[in-house]
């Protein structure tokens, strides 16, 4: 029973590495949420949180692959005990004041809540702590080498390193992404519009004679004169009106597309339409190299027949080929480096790359 629980958590926490190994850059932006003023507020973190994914990455896919070979257990199980506690920490505290909607706990190929997150780190724990009582008595054995363990452990490495390195270097080797190659946006504009989500507006209202306080949505609050007619006691605290959704549509980061120029004139429909359409696309501009930027201008300028736009953060990115605006966080969904072209027919995207390797085609 105790090999199967530990086949099970080391492959679970395998996977969980893999998957954000894949896309390391990805986990970077998960992880600069959580550094962000609106949460930890640590910004100098923020600077730093590619090499912090890293380490987050390398120590689940070692860790995993130890209690899998049943390598180090003492040592083994301690770290993924402390892990399992930090993330808890981070999963509670986001589910809590519902600052980061999804912990990129398992990349892009699985979607968590916070709670269900930090659900799971528990489950994990508690796990982890039962394996500690089961294995606690065989921690001074000697450990049996075997040739075997030598060559998975040095192919494991490689691999580790050639998917991370890869990732960050081009693009991820597996994309999990709703942006991938093949992905027809005008196919999934039509679905989130055919199965919109729904939200409704919540006031806080505040009884000014008793002192309490209740949440009540729109709906009653117009359809219950008591909360709003002259001399009613109930007043709206101001800042603490919210939105919150009732009813979950189709779910796509494709409903975040939406490139604006600069005056703010929607072009969506106009790339989308486009028989071929070029995008560079900059999530931070200011930090791009200035050479490799003019060099992707002079090449999608000589696309024939192409529409081509760059998108930024700022409306004078680009020097010789028209700017448009979209929101950073919205951008980095779609790009891994920056800058970054991305190619569509007809609003199918045909081919996605860095900047760097598009100028190598």
């Amino acid at each position: 029973m105790k090999h199967i629980l530990r086949i099970i958590i080391a492959l679970i926490f395998i996977a969980s590495g893999f998957v954000k190994a894949v896309d390391a850059v990805g986990f970077s932006f998960k992880l600069e949420e959580y550094f962000s003023s609106a949460v930890f507020n640590m910004p100098f973190f923020e600077k730093q949180a590619l090499a912090i994914a890293i380490i987050v990455v390398v120590l689940e896919l070692v860790l995993g692959f130890f209690l899998l070979m049943k390598m180090r257990l003492k040592f083994t199980l301690s770290a993924l005990i402390a892990l399992c506690v930090f993330f808890g920490f981070l999963t509670f505290y986001s589910a809590y004041f519902n600052v980061v909607t999804d912990c990129g706990c398992f990349g892009d190929a699985l979607k968590f809540t916070p709670w269900q997150s930090f659900v799971k780190d528990i489950v994990l724990l508690l796990g982890l702590i039962i394996l500690w009582i089961l294995y606690r008595k065989h921690f001074n054995e000697p450990e049996q080498k075997s040739t075997f363990k030598k060559y998975a452990s040095a192919f494991a490495f490689l691999t580790m390193v050639f998917v991370i390195n890869w990732g960050i270097s081009h693009e991820p080797l597996i994309d999990f992404r709703h942006y991938k190659i093949g992905t027809d946006l005008n196919v999934e504009k039509a679905k989130i519009a055919k199965n919109p989500s729904e939200y409704k507006t919540f006031y806080s209202l505040k009884n000014e004679k008793t002192g309490e306080v209740i949440n009540i949505n729109q709906d009653d609050y117009v359809n219950k004169e008591e909360y709003w007619k002259e001399g009613s006691p109930w007043k709206i605290e101001e800042g603490k009106t919210t939105s919150k959704i009732v009813k979950q549509g189709y779910e796509s980061e494709i409903a975040k597309f939406k490139p604006e120029s600069s005056e703010g004139m929607d072009l969506t429909e106009e790339i989308l339409k486009a028989p071929k359409a070029v995008l560079v696309f900059a999530y931070h501009p200011e930090k791009a190299d200035k050479n490799i930027l003019a060099k992707t201008e002079a090449k999608v300028n000589s696309e024939k027949d192409a529409l081509v736009y760059g998108v930024s953060t700022n409306p004078n990115t680009f020097k010789t080929i028209k700017n448009a605006m979209m929101d950073g966080t919205a951008i980095k969904t779609i790009a891994r480096s920056n800058p970054f072209v991305l190619t569509l027919q007809n609003g199918k995207i045909v081919d996605k790359k860095s900047a760097e390797d598009y100028l190598k085609k």
